[in-house]
């Protein structure tokens, strides 16, 4: 690497552990459960978090968090099955439902216990709230919605990779002389890794010595958030998304029409949106659902970052644009130039024949 101006090699910073951050080693991950019902992230952090362990030659670790109970037990053998080698067992009557303050504190103690070299949390709602505090208790550095991660061969640095300036690019961050060094990532940005419920691990009773009177906040009521009738968009197998290249509002039905004979789900793209030509929880990208579906059908969608980083990891991208030049073009699997009011009703047709359908 050189700078442009002067052509001299930029001097990368170099990692200098010193004291007792060179004893931090280990890869681990929160099982994020929320009444025993484990979130998917955490079994996708623990595929990859499994490579990264794997590159640094060190253990993988679960962390489980909650009451004391079955529960927990089935969270730890589960861990092992998606490639754990350890799992810490935080159990406490305290811990029965997620409040900031223990579970920081829990997880806090933990890791300056234990000290692990890289923490790896769901960008869940609980996720986001629970690291972003425990990252300001330990003073270290949190990488948020992270799209990629990779470990440097030079210095065994985490490279967090996420969108950064309002996503018109991808930036790499290094948290350079502080650990742990954690990050989140959404749901389907990793792939599921495959269960082998062969595998066996340690489990680590851990007391987090929580007393419920030192604790402000209070569950009155648990009121579960109803999905049903919703879109489920990061769970589809198939989905067809429009965007602003379809015209108007009207032409939007193409998109429906398809969709449904296809039996996928319906996407937006951000500019859609706006447009007000579908409902907010419809749209794939940055701002909204990240997918990772079997087929993902891309009509009149530019293809810019920002809904690059939530469908690109889908297995087969089918893109519809009647501009050559589109950036959707450079990574789908296959391109159409045309207009999508012509091309959706033809594919829709040659679909539902070879389907058998109306």
């Amino acid at each position: 690497m050189s700078n442009a101006k002067t052509d001299k090699p930029i001097k990368k910073r170099k990692v200098k552990l010193e004291g007792d951050l060179l004893n931090y080693k280990g890869v681990w991950v929160l099982v994020e459960s929320e009444r025993g019902h484990v979130h998917p992230v955490s079994w996708e952090l623990m595929g990859q978090g499994r490579l990264l362990a794997d590159q640094l030659g060190v253990e993988l670790c679960g962390v489980v968090m909650g009451a004391p109970g079955p529960e927990l037990q089935a969270q730890c053998e589960a861990a092992f099955a998606y490639g754990a080698d350890r799992c810490y067992r935080v159990a406490s009557p305290v811990l029965a439902d997620y409040r900031n303050v223990p579970y920081t504190q829990a997880l806090t103690d933990l890791v300056n216990q234990f000290k692990p070299e890289i923490m790896l949390l769901g960008a869940t709602t609980l996720g986001r709230d629970l690291a972003g505090s425990v990252a300001t208790t330990l003073k270290t550095g949190l990488t948020a919605d992270c799209t990629e991660l990779a470990i440097d061969p030079e210095d065994r640095c985490l490279l967090s990779t996420r969108p950064t300036f309002g996503g018109s690019l991808l930036c790499t961050i290094v948290t350079l002389n502080y650990r742990p060094q954690m990050a989140t990532v959404r749901h389907r940005v990793m792939p599921m890794p495959e269960a082998q419920p062969e595998r066996s691990g340690l489990i680590v009773d851990v007391d987090p010595h929580l007393v419920e009177t030192d604790v402000i906040t209070k569950i009155l009521d648990f009121v579960p958030d109803d999905q049903s009738g919703k879109p489920q968009l990061p769970y589809a197998e198939m989905i067809v998304s429009g965007g602003k290249g379809l015209g108007k509002a009207e032409n939007f039905k193409l998109v429906w029409d398809l969709a449904k004979t296809l039996g996928a789900e319906v996407g937006a793209s951000r500019a859609a949106i706006h447009a007000g030509w579908i409902a907010a929880d419809r749209q794939v990208g940055q701002t909204g659902k990240t997918v990772r579906p079997a087929l993902y059908i891309a009509a009149g969608i530019s293809g810019a970052i920002q809904h690059r980083v939530g469908m690109e990891a889908s297995d087969c991208i089918i893109a519809i644009n009647n501009d050559p030049s589109a950036p959707i073009f450079d990574f789908a699997h296959y391109a159409i130039v045309g207009d999508c009011v012509q091309v959706l009703p033809a594919l829709r047709k040659t679909f539902a024949a070879y389907l058998g359908k109306p």
